[in-house]
């Protein structure tokens, strides 16, 4: 350093006016321009290093927005536009938009809008709303399509609607709509009303309606609260299928153009029929009640059906397994009536089977009176057979028909004679003093109506006639035998032997 600064001490002095350095001029130039790009980026706060974030938007309209037109979030300018450009074969445009990446994150259900900066138009601007956050961030590049973007009524548009054509048209319209409310009906109209509205006008009738119409606003509460849907999103994702709806028919101006067109022709179609629809209008009430009623009772019997459903679900998985088992039963019987087995067979029987059916045509009035005969069994004879009869001391506790039998037998073993009068059965025999007279009952009226009458002597004098003597029992010879009463052996009164005879 010492010697650095010798030397510098050791040599030569130059004048000022004989130096050589920088220009002045230059210098002042380059200060100048320093000092001008300082102040622009102070006061624009742009930053040439820095890459903006681009997207697109398709919207209705330009609307006189233009290149360098601010882009604003809440009021806020964050970038600009750069670039406007139309869509083919659309009125659509496409404009291009740069903002900076502290404006981000922007979502894809963001909404634009184009807005004017003054009150009397002019110097539009871009007014961006960025979506929820639950909705995806766009990406560099991407395009948010018509649906979500607008653009302001201009006085002119406004103007231009108003015709005078279309002002008088609007009156018309008042007009008759006002007379349709406020007009009373003729007698050739309430002929055919309901009579709640009869002589009523329609502002009356709407209000009275309204008055009785809470059923109905509860019906519309719930179909309202219904289509908010079962999930927080469904009418938004509705909102969005109706939008891009739009946005396709937007994009078909010439189809909607004939869309239009044909409705126009059938609303004209219909206003021709207006007397026969309005008659099936006012039927439409008592329809819809009754289909009301009719739905109820359907809904009432869908958990029945419902749980029948249930209950066939099983039946219903097992018919292919059971399909798959019968498949081979059902070709062996397919193999076993064929012509060269069963089928054979089933011919040679034919003739015999039409014979068959003449004889079951013949044996129906024999199946009828077997039938008759099978009642009679059934309802008359069993049942006394089955009574026990009360004989006091001389009681067995037996069922009828049993008596019957045991009757039989002794008779049987009392008629086993050895001697040359052959069999008979003594009662009592070698007489008495005590006549008896026993009636069997009277011939039929082909014997004359003759009484048979026994005669016997009795040793000992009876005690007591069991049954004691009436009259003969009741008999309908014209009803069947399952029709007659059934006799009363439990309680058949007892006489003594002297009671007089009828």
């Amino acid at each position: 350093m010492a010697f650095l600064r010798r030397n510098r001490a050791d040599a030569p002095r130059v004048s000022r006016k004989d130096r050589r350095g920088r220009d002045p001029v230059t210098v002042g130039i380059m200060t100048v321009i320093a000092i001008v790009v300082l102040s622009y980026v102070g006061f624009t706060k742009f930053n040439p290093f820095a890459s903006p974030f681009t997207f697109k938007a398709q919207f209705p309209s330009s609307n006189s927005i233009r290149v360098a037109s601010p882009v604003r979030i809440a009021g806020v300018n964050v970038g600009k536009v750069a670039k406007v450009e139309g869509i083919k074969g659309t009125t659509n445009s496409l404009v291009t938009m740069e903002v900076k990446k502290d404006a981000l994150p922007i979502h894809k259900d963001a909404r634009l809008k184009i807005r004017p900066r003054i009150f009397l138009e002019g110097n539009f601007f871009v007014d961006v709303h960025p979506g929820t956050p639950s909705s995806p961030a766009i990406s560099d590049g991407d395009t948010i399509k018509v649906s979500q973007t607008a653009t302001p009524v201009q006085l002119d548009q406004i103007l231009t609607s108003l015709q005078r054509d279309t002002r008088k048209d609007l009156q018309v319209t008042l007009q008759e709509l006002g007379s349709s409310l406020t007009r009373k009906p003729t007698a050739a109209e309430n002929a055919d009303q309901s009579p709640i509205v009869k002589d009523k006008s329609a502002a009356q009738a709407i209000n009275d309606a309204i008055s009785t119409g809470a059923d109905a606003l509860r019906s519309s509460a719930i179909d309202q609260q219904a289509l908010n849907g079962t999930g927080p999103n469904d009418l938004t994702e509705l909102v969005r299928g109706v939008a891009a709806l739009g946005t396709q028919l937007h994009s078909r101006e010439a189809a909607l153009v004939s869309l239009v067109g044909n409705f126009n022709t059938t609303m004209a179609a219909l206003a021709a029929e207006q007397g026969p629809l309005r008659s099936t209008i006012h039927k439409l009430g008592p329809t819809l009640k009754t289909s009301y009623a009719a739905l109820g009772t359907a809904d009432a019997a869908f958990p029945n059906i419902r749980a029948f459903t249930l209950e066939l679900i099983p039946g219903v998985k097992e018919t292919p397994a059971t399909i798959s088992a019968l498949t081979p039963w059902i070709k062996q019987t397919r193999a076993l009536v064929s012509p060269a087995e069963l089928g054979g067979l089933v011919s040679d029987l034919q003739p015999a089977t039409v014979n068959l059916a003449g004889v079951t045509k013949v044996n129906t009035a024999l199946l009828r009176t077997g039938d008759d005969l099978a009642k009679c069994f059934r309802d008359v004879i069993l049942p006394a057979g089955d009574t026990k009869l009360d004989d006091g001391q001389f009681s067995t506790g037996k069922e009828n028909y049993k008596e019957f039998w045991y009757a039989t037998v002794g008779l049987s073993s009392e008629g086993q004679n050895f001697d040359a009068n052959g069999s008979y059965v003594r009662f009592q025999t070698g007489g008495g003093s005590y006549p008896l007279e026993l009636k069997g009952g009277t011939l039929g009226k082909e014997q004359g109506g003759v009484p048979i009458v026994f005669h016997a002597n009795s040793i000992g004098k009876p005690l007591v006639t069991r049954p004691a003597w009436t009259s003969e029992p009741p008999y309908n010879f014209t009803a069947p035998c399952y029709k007659q009463a059934i006799p009363d052996f439990a309680h058949t009164a007892t006489g003594p032997s002297d009671a007089p005879r009828p």
